[in-house]
């Protein structure tokens, strides 16, 4: 709390002080004041409701309900293309600062966006009005959760993933809905049931059919490689990788325009493929990491720190402890720039076996 005041400016009481207040906080015996509040929402990546334990406010009840519901009904049935593109201009500015600094910054930030998309959508009536903003909750409320997830907050992320899901069906968009689908089960397989992850990705990729990109086909192939990996299930965590090298675009544009949470290329998949490889313990794991490392897009600044975290395990694997020892600096020192408790809890498992 201190270094966060002093990098922002911001008056906080003394060491002595904080000390006290932090440890009336976790008794309840003092009430979270609005100034600390802020500072605590931005350090430790929670909502204004999840730090303080409190119920949402109900809104007030009104004696012309009918003309408020119906202003609402009319304002959601205007919203025009131009407001869809505003809330998707905002999910991707979100997306962008994710990747860049990290998402424990971004919690008040991405609250007050979906609850803006939520809003809208529950007073869209036909359907005309309501798939251009259900698809864009459903892209923010996905994003909203991977943040969440890096955060450790994984209740959550699994709210947001069921919210992103119930979007998807409301835009009748199955790429949206495989990708939400597929997101989650991540959160299945840190929670201990990595082969349960395993039969979601699969009903994802069948609830996709072959409706759905090629770039976005080649990703859920990989996931589903990644969570056999942890289910250990290695023949069928080599076949997918397999599929998905089979699937994936040529050439370095990373992007899916179909589908814009998606950023696979070649490059990206010879990471993962690392990644996976180094989880079965396979030597042919460090020159996948080594040459994604190489090509690896600076502005990733969590990949990156993914990436070191990969070389990490992939040199214990080979009993290269120095080579190991000088990849974890790098990812802590990268985890440490975005927050990403996800990584850091990684990095302090891997620096255990060091």
């Amino acid at each position: 709390m201190e270094q966060y005041a002093r990098r922002h400016l911001t008056d906080v009481a003394s060491a002595a002080s904080l000390r006290v207040y932090v440890s009336e906080w976790e008794n309840g015996k003092r009430t979270i004041s609005d100034r600390y509040a802020v500072i605590l929402r931005q350090l430790l990546g929670v909502t204004d409701t999840e730090l303080r334990s409190g119920p949402p406010q109900a809104a007030p009840q009104t004696a012309d309900g009918y003309d408020a519901l119906l202003s609402r009904i009319d304002a959601a049935g205007s919203v025009s293309e131009s407001m869809v593109k505003t809330f998707n201009d905002q999910t991707e500015l979100l997306r962008t600062m994710d990747r860049q600094m990290g998402a424990v910054g971004l919690v008040d930030q991405m609250t007050g966006h979906l609850a803006a998309l939520e809003e809208t959508l529950n007073f869209a009536v036909l359907p005309t009005a309501r798939r251009p903003v259900a698809l864009a909750l459903a892209g923010a409320s996905t994003l909203a959760a991977w943040q969440a997830i890096d955060s450790g907050a994984v209740e959550r992320a699994w709210r947001h993933y069921e919210l992103a899901k119930r979007a998807a069906r409301d835009a009748e968009a199955p790429m949206y809905l495989a990708h939400a689908m597929a997101e989650q089960a991540y959160v299945l397989c840190a929670a201990g049931r990595p082969a349960v992850g395993v039969e979601l990705v699969r009903d994802a990729q069948r609830t996709l059919a072959q409706a759905g990109s090629p770039r976005l086909r080649a990703w859920l192939y990989a996931a589903e490689a990644e969570l056999c990996a942890h289910a250990d299930m290695p023949d069928d965590c080599r076949r997918a990788l397999d599929a998905a090298e089979a699937i994936i675009p040529a050439g370095p544009e990373d992007r899916d325009p179909d589908m814009l949470s998606i950023f696979l290329n070649g490059a990206h998949l010879a990471r993962w493929r690392g990644n996976i490889l180094a989880l079965l313990g396979d030597d042919e794991a460090v020159g996948s990491l080594y040459g994604a490392l190489e090509v690896m897009d600076a502005t990733f600044i969590r990949a990156q720190a993914g990436l070191h975290s990969d070389l990490v395990q992939a040199h214990l694997a080979r009993a290269e402890y120095d080579e190991a020892n000088s990849h974890l600096r790098q990812a802590r020192l990268l985890a440490n720039r975005t927050g990403s408790v996800r990584q850091r809890r990684r990095i302090d498992l891997l620096s255990a076996r060091l």
